[in-house]
């Protein structure tokens, strides 16, 4: 296959790396900063595949905190720079994938709700930085997750047809807005249950298990067309 006939991208947060654990301890400190306390990981699970200031706007006016949404922003980015610039793991099947896609010249590119500061940190980190170089934070569109335009963004810089990308998501939100872009899927759950959300059902390849199930070289093949 013509590799220039599909490009690759790549959500960041719960797909290429397991940060959200740095982003419920992020977002966490900061609800406490302002007075609210109780915060679980059941109720960050809710904002999964959201970007960031959709999340903060929406928990800031569910709690009526005062403080303007620019500052709650600004105060979880860099608690989450804190957690994660150094340590955020990367799933193992995804770096295989990555590596196998870039080895084979394939165009590749990362589209998230995070902050630009928060996905070259990561990136950088996790020594994936030169194999990712287009990266689109929902910071630079109109919308985040789950309207499409951080994947239609990602194709746009990568100079391909949004119909000839394939995007990989690990939440709801994101699978919705890869097919509103008019992308192949392959989904990868990252919350347990979740894998039989209806926006799931448009993936063309679903890992129902997670990470515990994504096999790098189905991916690869399915993605490919070889196999």
């Amino acid at each position: 296959m013509d590799s220039s006939a599909t490009a690759v991208i790549f959500d960041l947060d719960g797909t290429l790396v397991d940060s959200e654990p740095h982003y419920f301890e992020a977002g966490r400190r900061v609800l406490a900063a302002h007075g609210v306390t109780g915060f679980t990981w059941e109720d960050h699970t809710r904002f999964i595949g959201i970007g960031t200031r959709e999340t903060m706007e929406t928990l800031r006016a569910e709690h009526g905190i005062a403080a303007p949404v620019e500052q709650l922003l600004e105060e979880k980015n860099r608690s989450y720079l804190q957690l994660a610039g150094h340590s955020t793991p990367v799933f193992p099947g995804m770096r295989s994938l990555v590596e196998q896609l870039h080895g084979a010249a394939y165009p590749l590119a990362v589209a998230s709700g995070s902050s630009r500061a928060a996905i070259d940190a990561v990136l950088e980190g996790s020594g994936l930085a030169t194999l990712l170089p287009v990266r689109v934070s929902a910071e630079e569109v109109a919308h985040g997750k789950p309207e499409p335009d951080v994947f239609l963004e990602a194709a746009r810089r990568l100079g391909v047809p949004a119909g000839r990308c394939v995007a990989l998501e690990d939440a709801p939100p994101g699978a919705e807005a890869a097919h509103r872009a008019g992308m192949r899927c392959v989904a990868v759950p990252y919350v347990r249950g979740t894998e039989k959300h209806p926006a799931f059902a448009s993936a063309g390849l679903l890992f129902a298990g997670g990470h515990a199930e994504f096999d790098a070289g189905r991916a690869f093949g399915w993605i490919t067309g070889a196999g």
